[in-house]
């Protein structure tokens, strides 16, 4: 069975209402990131990063996923399907995926920010003074600015065995993570949805689908499953 490996970001979920960060009318015209998403930021107004990610938190809870992600679920009728994502919401699992590695967190899960191995599930808001069962306050899953991206050896690895890469929704400007698709090999075909007028020269195997995530995703998935079908 071919394995895909879907590298997946902001802009998969903007059709589920998340917005972006980068684009205009994105999350950091109305945040200052070194305020809300920073150790720094952390450190001087905890309460104000809680706040930020208590918002977030609410807008993920209300969303659902969309065509996209729902695409890229059904892929797994015919392929070994794992999901590299740059997103903090759960919508990739939501739609049925089965592998989904988060490289920046969960926004659904918490942990003790003197424990960051010991993850809590949270669906609701959180406030200073509330502590994980070791007593230290609980903080976001996430990867701030200036943080460590612990799960990209990880992520490293798994491109390295794709057969096929789709890429959606990431402008393969943000490092490290845009240096991932690098590592598939040579020979894997890669796919690019991204309503933009990108213009990419350093990658080969290259097919640009210019259409946002909800539309250009389940065109590219339909393709697949078809090849499977006519083998």
């Amino acid at each position: 069975m071919k394995r895909i490996v879907v590298f997946s970001g902001a802009g998969m979920s903007a059709d589920s209402g998340i917005k972006t960060f980068r684009d205009s009318g994105g999350l950091w015209e109305e945040y200052d990131v070194y305020e809300v998403a920073t150790p720094e930021a952390w450190q001087k107004d905890p309460a104000l990063v809680l706040k930020f990610y208590n918002m977030r938190r609410r807008q993920v809870l209300e969303a659902k996923p969309n065509a996209a992600h729902e695409a890229i679920a059904r892929l797994e009728q015919a392929y070994d399907v794992q999901v590299v994502a740059q997103n903090i919401d759960d919508l990739h699992e939501r739609a049925g995926s089965s592998s989904v590695l988060h490289l920046h967190g969960e926004i659904l899960k918490v942990r003790g920010e003197l424990y960051p191995d010991d993850l809590i599930e949270a669906k609701h808001d959180i406030h200073l003074g509330d502590h994980c069962p070791k007593g230290s306050q609980l903080r976001p899953h996430v990867v701030w600015f200036g943080e460590a991206v612990t799960e990209m050896s990880r992520a490293a690895a798994v491109m390295k065995t794709a057969d096929i890469v789709l890429i959606v929704g990431t402008s393969l400007n943000v490092y490290p993570a845009a240096g991932l698709v690098h590592y598939a090999p040579s020979a894997a075909r890669r796919y690019l949805v991204d309503p933009a007028d990108v213009e990419i020269t350093n990658i080969h195997h290259l097919e640009v689908i210019q259409a946002t995530a909800a539309i250009g995703v389940p065109q590219v998935v339909d393709r697949l499953l078809k090849e499977v079908v006519t083998v």
